[in-house]
Order: structure tokens, then sequence, then C-alpha cells
């Protein structure tokens, strides 16, 4: 007996994969252009804000470090949000939330209203991230998914080189409110855009029943905020064995540890770290880890390096940065289209390995009296070049071979890496440069540093060759 076949009602015709791809990028990338450029304009500010509220630079400090941990907090939530809401949906709210961040911290009144509000900003930039690079993800068709990630990823990149010039330019021509301000314009145009172009979430049956992993994020959120201030608070100091660095980082790091371990016997984890199994994925995330512990690191040096050594302006220091960036970019748009074609074990090693020389130039020209500038910029350019080769091809090769379902997951776990590795390296390079002294010889020692971390990335990339694939 032959049973009957239920009629399927056809599902409603959408945009073409290449035109919903295309929508995708033009949200992502005003997005992303808007939450990268706010974190380096900041910086340039601090001592600005210092002055206008009549604080301390060590209180003014926390409006950096009130947006990393509140960055941190949240981007664990990242897979449980989108499976919970649809990503569409978590990506407006983390609109809202960063561009209402914006305006309340251009309109506060002493640095504690600014720090409150600074971390409105880092709830919703910390969703940004991983929820566009899944929309992208998902959005491409697997045989092209690099040369989607190349234009995705541009802004983060680019972000910390052309973040310096805009925020220098800022405060000097117009105001420290304008350096927040700037972002309500460009976040209401990427709102606009998000709900005209990004495409509807299929409705899942499921999504209702999703639920958090409570204990999971009581673990991970707080372990991650913790490290992240012990970081902090050690590169700012120089010193890591004080209660007030000490204890951050080991209450952290258990607490990170326990997660670990319930991720990994739990049947629904708040982050699936069962994805380590993979051995492209690990490798891609072990690559990762260590380039961007040397490069992000690293981005602390030049503007010292300019404006204590060379006494010039912080505006100026940002532009002699901007070689090194139009670079970066550049090579990262060809870098991460050949990925689709070029097998990833010839690719990005030789990347690493360019950055790396590119480096230790900087190293050895650091600690020349009078250098020529350019030759420390064309030794920046070297190293973009690399990096340029590197940070998109090796996310690309991660998850590329990975099934739909757990790309949310994937883009998450590759957020919580790169946000700790640059951490990490930031706090590892400002201990280095404060043990050998301000001079040209503590310098070049952390120049030297941020070459080794560069290097090391090399071990891992090795095993980035996907299955199946020549």
């Amino acid at each position: 007996m032959r049973t009957a076949t239920p009629a399927v009602a056809p599902a409603p015709p959408g945009p073409r994969p290449d035109a919903a791809l295309r929508r995708t990028l033009a949200v992502t990338v005003v997005g992303s252009v808007m939450a990268v450029l706010d974190m380096t304009i900041v910086n340039v500010a601090m001592r600005r804000l210092s002055q206008s509220f009549g604080a301390s630079l060590e209180t003014i400090q926390w409006t950096a470090t009130a947006y990393t941990l509140a960055l941190a907090a949240v981007v664990p939530t990242a897979a449980w949000a989108m499976a919970r809401l649809g990503a569409r949906r978590t990506y407006l709210t983390a609109l809202v939330l960063f561009t209402l961040g914006s305006l309340l911290a251009a309109c506060a009144w002493d640095a504690g209203s600014l720090i409150a509000f600074r971390a409105v900003q880092g709830l919703g930039g910390g969703l940004l991230q991983p929820v566009g690079m899944t929309m992208v993800m998902g959005a491409a068709d697997r045989s092209r998914l690099g040369r989607a990630m190349a234009v995705g990823g541009l802004p983060v990149l680019v972000g910390p080189i052309a973040g310096p010039v805009l925020g220098g330019w800022l405060v000097d021509a117009a105001s420290w409110h304008w350096i927040f301000l700037v972002n309500v314009p460009v976040g209401a145009l990427a709102l606009v855009l998000g709900r005209r172009l990004l495409p509807a979430d299929a409705p899942s049956a499921g999504r209702a029943a999703v639920r958090l992993d409570l204990p999971g994020l009581l673990m991970l959120s707080p372990g991650l905020a913790l490290l992240l201030y012990g970081l902090a608070r050690g590169g700012e100091h120089g010193d890591f064995t004080a209660p007030g660095t000490l204890v951050p980082v080991l209450v952290g790091a258990a607490l990170a540890a326990g997660f670990v371990r319930r991720a990994l016997t739990a049947s629904a984890p708040l982050l699936d770290l069962r994805l380590l199994r993979d051995r492209t994925f690990a490798a891609g995330v072990g690559t990762l880890a260590l380039f961007t512990c040397g490069y992000f690191g690293s981005m602390l040096l030049g503007p010292l390096y300019w404006q204590q050594e060379r006494g010039l302006s912080a505006t100026a220091a940002g532009l002699l940065g901007v070689p090194a960036g139009l670079v970066v970019g550049t090579t990262m748009q060809i870098a991460a289209r050949r990925i689709d074609t070029v097998a990833p074990r010839r690719l990005i090693p030789a990347g690493i390995a360019v950055a790396a020389l590119g480096m230790a130039l900087l190293a050895w020209q650091v600690g020349v009296p009078g250098v020529a500038p350019w030759r420390m910029v064309a030794s920046a350019m070297v190293m973009g070049a690399g990096a340029g080769m590197v940070m998109m091809p090796a996310m690309t090769t991660a998850s590329r071979e990975l099934p739909a379902p757990r790309l949310a997951a994937a883009s998450t776990a590759l957020s919580i890496n790169s946000q700790l590795g640059a951490s990490v390296g930031t706090a590892v390079l400002s201990v280095v440069l404060g043990r050998a002294g301000m001079a040209p010889t503590g310098f070049r020692t952390a120049y030297a540093v941020a070459a080794a971390l560069l290097a090391l990335a090399a071990l891992p990339a090795l095993c980035l060759l996907p299955r199946g694939r020549r």
C-alpha cells in the first residue's frame, strides 16, 4: 500500500545567492567599520578625555577597559542568540545597542557616566563581528568563501591603521564629543540597510525551545572578562605578580578551564568546543591565536615610538601608519581570493614568513639612531603584506569545511580567539617594553618578540590543508 506524500508549500522566492551575499556584505561592512574604528579612535583621545573631565589617565583608561570587558561578556552568547532570535534580529539589536551607546557616550557628563556608556557600546560591539561573520559565511558559496571573507574582513585589518588618523583629526579639529557622534549617522545607515537588505531568517520550529547554557555562561563570560582585565592591568603596570593583576588572571583562567570541561561533556554547551576535533579548524585557531598576538600586540609600539622617540604628534604618527594599512587591505583582497584556488599550506605560511621578516626589519631599524622614517614605513609595509596573506585566508580555511549548522559556533570561537590573542599580545609587549625601558633598545626588544610570535604561527599553519583539497 502506497502512502500519499503530503504536499509541501514552495518556499517564498528570495534573492539570488550572489545578490543575497552582496546585500549581507553591504550591511556587515558598514557595521564593522563603525565598531573597529571606534576602538582605535578612542585610544587616540585618551589624553584629551582626561583633560576634559579632570580625571587621571588611569581612570579614563577604564573607558577602553569597560568596552573590552562588556565585549568579552557578550561574545560567548552570540551563537545562542542567533539560534534563539535569528542572525538578522541579533545583528540589528547589536547595531541599536552600539549606536545608542555612542550617542550616550557623546553626552557623558563625567568619567563615570562615560565608562558606563562605553560598556553599552561594548555589548553591541561584541555581537557585531561574530554575527556578521556567520551571516557572510552562510550566504557565500563555499567555493567562493575566500572572496566574501576578504570583503567582510577588510575593516578589521584597515581600521587599526585609519582609526588613529581620524581620531587625531577629530580631537584636534573639533572636540572629544565627535569621536562618539561620528558613529551615530553610520549606525543609523547600517540599521536602515540592515532592515532593507538582510534576508529574513528561515523559521525554525525548534527556535523557541533553544535554552541558554546558564552554567556555561556564568563560567565563560566572567572568566573571559577577568582574564582580559588582568592582562590589561598587567600590561599597564608592567607586572603580573601584583594581587590586583594575578588574582583576576588566576580566577579567570580557572573559570575558563571549568567552562572547557563543561563544553566537552554537556549535551548543549554555550560554545561547542568539539569543533576543535576538526584538524583544520584547530590549526586555524592556533595560527590565528599566535599571529594576532604578534600583529595586534605590536600596534601599540609604532605610535609610542614616533611620539616619544621622534617627537611627532599623534596625527603625524597615525599618518605614518597609513601606507602599511593600505598594503594590508590590498594584499588581503588578493590573498583571500587566491585561497579559493591555492592550497593554504602554500599561501598562509608564506604570508607568515613575510610578516615576520617585516617585523624583524622593524626590530633591527628601530634601534638605529636617526633612522630615516621611510625605512621604518617600508618595513611596516612588508609586515602588512604578510598580514594580509594570513588573517582572512586562515579564517576562511578554518571554517570552509564545517557544516552550516556549526558556522555560528565557529564564528563565535574565532572571535573569542582573536580577542584573546590581541589582548595577550598587547599585555606581553607592554610588559616587555616596560621592562626593557622606553628607549630604542626597549622598542627593538618588543619588536623582536612580536616577530618571534609571528614566526611561531607557521607551526600550526602547516596543518591547514583542508580534507579533500589539493
